[in-house]
């Protein structure tokens, strides 16, 4: 890989390719599946890492977020605001995010495609650049992309063991 935007791009890639696993072949009584009363179903999942992807790379990029200018926060028709992410919601939140399948992987899948659009034209130099002056110290965006690659990972995998757990205990 010659440059950061390479290395980039293949992370982010990679939470593409453990989310369409996921998808692949689930039965859609499986997407709302939950281990146990309070635990977060692949769809809340999915929906959270879609939504921490658009919202942070659209606030680094100063670009609007897939969820609103594409349409897909009125396609999913989730009973939240449209600023909302999922952080600190709630069990009974994470139970209100029913979509369909198709309409959460279409949402996944703009917003990937998006986020390798921004990522590709990312240069060294640009990851020092301050994109968020609320933490301390403030965050640079090659912090706030390392984040967000990593919390799309972890719920990536989170995803993956659910589905796992739920085919096990419902055959």
């Amino acid at each position: 890989m010659a440059t950061s935007a390479d290395l980039l791009v293949d992370g982010y890639q990679r939470i593409a390719e453990s989310t369409r696993a996921v998808f692949q072949g689930l039965p859609p009584a499986l997407l709302t599946y939950r281990i146990d009363p309070s635990a977060n179903t692949i769809a809340w999942l999915i929906w959270h890492l879609t939504r921490i992807e658009d919202d942070h790379l659209a606030g680094a990029f100063g670009t609007e977020q897939v969820w609103t200018t594409d349409g897909w926060a009125v396609r999913l028709a989730l009973p939240f605001p449209d600023e909302v992410v999922g952080y600190g919601q709630s069990a009974a939140d994470v139970a209100l995010v029913q979509p369909a399948a198709d309409d959460l992987l279409g949402y996944f899948e703009a917003t990937h495609a998006r986020s390798i659009e921004l990522l590709t034209g990312v240069r060294d130099a640009d990851l020092d650049r301050v994109v968020d002056t609320s933490w301390d110290p403030p965050v640079t965006l090659g912090v706030r992309l390392i984040s967000v690659l990593a919390d799309g990972l972890q719920h990536a995998g989170q995803a993956a063991y659910v589905r796992g757990v739920a085919q096990r205990l419902t055959r």
